[in-house]
C-alpha cells in the first residue's frame, strides 16, 4: 500500500463568483521512503498540492489516503491528528519562536501531543543533538546562524518520529553552502528510511530528489508514478 495516495483530486476555490480550480485531476502514489520534489511556477497549484499531501486541508472531490487513513472528507481534527503522529514540516522562514531556547522550540509538537514533560525535554534534546546542535541547547534563535536555525526546525520535525517530512522552500533562505548542508541532512534522514517531500522553485534543488513531480495549471505533467 502506498504512503500517500490521490486519486483524481481537484481542488476548487471560490472567491465571489469566480472559480478557481487549483488542482484537477491529479492522481499520485507516494512509497515509504521516497525522496520526491515538487516544482512548478507560482500559481501552478504545487502549494495546493503540499497542503493536501501535508494534511492541511481536504480536496473538493477525489480520493486521499495518507499513511492509510482516508482522509478523503475529513475534518480539521481528524486531519491535526495523522499531522501530529505521521508528517514533520521544515518551513522556508524556520518558524521558530524567538523567546524560546533550542530545546523549548524542538518540544513544541510533543506538548500538542500531550507528552509528559519530562519525556519530551529528553526527546527534544536528542533530536536537537542528533542534527548536529548538541552544543547549543539553551541557545535562542537569535544566537544562532540561518543554518543552525533550519537545523531546529528539522530537528522539530523529527521529534515525533514521523513517516513524512515536508520541506517547503527549506533553503530559501539560506547561502548556497549552508542550503547544500541543509539538503545533505535531508539526505541522510531519506538514507536512514524517512520519506522526504521537498517544495522547490530551483531545479537544482529538484535534482538531488529521486523523483521529480512537475505541477503546471493543476496538472501534474511530469513524474505522476514512481
Amino acid at each position: 500500500m502506498s504512503l500517500i495516495l490521490l486519486e483524481d483530486i481537484s481542488k476548487i476555490y471560490r472567491v465571489g463568483d469566480q472559480e478557481i480550480r487549483a488542482l484537477d485531476g491529479v492522481s499520485l502514489r507516494v512509497e515509504e521512503g521516497e525522496f520526491v520534489s515538487i516544482i512548478g511556477p507560482s500559481g501552478s497549484g504545487k502549494s495546493t498540492l503540499m497542503h493536501l499531501l501535508g494534511c492541511l486541508d481536504t480536496p473538493t472531490s477525489g480520493r486521499m489516503e495518507v499513511c492509510g487513513n482516508d482522509l478523503s472528507h475529513a475534518s480539521q481534527d481528524e486531519l491535526a491528528i495523522v499531522r501530529n503522529r505521521e508528517i514533520g514540516f521544515v518551513f522556508q522562514s524556520f518558524n521558530l519562536l524567538s523567546r524560546l531556547d533550542v530545546v523549548s522550540n524542538v518540544e513544541l509538537p510533543l506538548i500538542y501531543g500531550g507528552v509528559p514533560a519530562a519525556a519530551r525535554r529528553a526527546r527534544a534534546r536528542q533530536a536537537a543533538t542528533d542534527v548536529g546542535l548538541g552544543d547549543r541547547l539553551s541557545n535562542r534563535p537569535a544566537q544562532l546562524s540561518g543554518g543552525q536555525c533550519q537545523r531546529v526546525a528539522i530537528a522539530r520535525a523529527l521529534v515525533n518520529n514521523p513517516r513524512i517530512i515536508f520541506g517547503d522552500e527549506p533553503t530559501g533562505n539560506l547561502d548556497s553552502e549552508t542550503g547544500n548542508m541543509i539538503l545533505r541532512v535531508f539526505e541522510d534522514l531519506n538514507a536512514a528510511g524517512k520519506t522526504i517531500i521537498l517544495v522547490t522553485h530551483d531545479p537544482a534543488i529538484a535534482a538531488r530528489s529521486q523523483r521529480i513531480i512537475e505541477i503546471r495549471d493543476g496538472h501534474i505533467v511530469r513524474g505522476q508514478q514512481p
